[in-house]
């Protein structure tokens, strides 16, 4: 299997996974990327089960729509019952690195009024130490000289992604070279730093559930597996 073939077959999984709990008003989280953008695709089949959709990201938002989908702000509906999202990376605590598509303090925020988040990706995002994908910080444009000196400091190498504005109007600035063996911590030393919105790290609110796509099937992560047991597959 190719990655597009791993992507497809996870998100198919996803949506098997929560059709048993799908109601006639339920309003869906759906995130950003290539693998979100399958799960909307495969999501589209149903969506007479559902009322709606609330976007992370304007992308998101568009494809819903041109699937005959109802977007909707979270503002309208509060707390969402599940968000299903793809990763760039994700550890065996199904903490995530995420933001690749700038999206990531609107992908933070609909995690984090969601109960269940389901995370699909292919089986390259999972490592054991966060921090080869370059982590993304969403920045306040004033700012970014200056965060991104704070952020060399904490051992990184941070660059701005030029000709990158979010959908909120801010800078992504990328830190490369980060090892990042306490997310949560390192999450939140990020965000203290003025001018930072947000960090592309999902630690104090990890996924519930990460979709592994294989050549072997989907493998199904809920908790921190021995080698012996690595994961149930679908």
């Amino acid at each position: 299997m190719n990655q597009d073939q791993l992507k497809q077959q996870v998100a198919q999984a996803a949506l098997e996974h929560i059709l048993p709990t799908l109601a006639k008003d339920a309003v869906l989280g759906i995130g950003t990327g290539s693998t979100a953008n399958c799960f909307i695709d495969a999501l589209a089949e149903v969506k007479h089960l559902f009322r709606g959709a609330v976007a992370s990201s304007e992308a998101s938002a568009k494809r819903l729509q041109q699937h005959g989908i109802e977007v909707f702000e979270l503002n309208q509906v509060g707390q969402l019952s599940v968000y299903v999202d793809g990763a760039d990376e994700a550890n065996r605590h199904l903490q995530l690195i995420k933001g690749g598509g700038a999206a990531l303090t609107r992908e933070k925020i609909v995690a984090a009024a969601s109960e269940l988040f389901i995370c699909i990706a292919d089986q390259s995002k999972l490592v054991d130490t966060l921090g080869r994908f370059p982590l993304p910080v969403e920045v306040i444009p004033m700012a970014r000289e200056y965060v991104i000196s704070r952020l060399n400091k904490l051992g990184g190498d941070a660059k701005q992604r030029v000709g990158v504005v979010t959908d909120n109007g801010n800078d992504i600035v990328d830190v490369f070279g980060l090892e990042i063996t306490n997310p949560a911590a390192t999450e939140l030393q990020i965000n203290q730093i003025v001018g930072v919105v947000t960090n592309g790290l999902f630690a104090e609110r990890p996924a519930d559930l990460l979709l592994l796509g294989t050549e072997q099937g989907v493998k199904k992560l809920s908790v921190i597996n021995t080698p012996a047991e690595d994961g149930d597959y679908y």
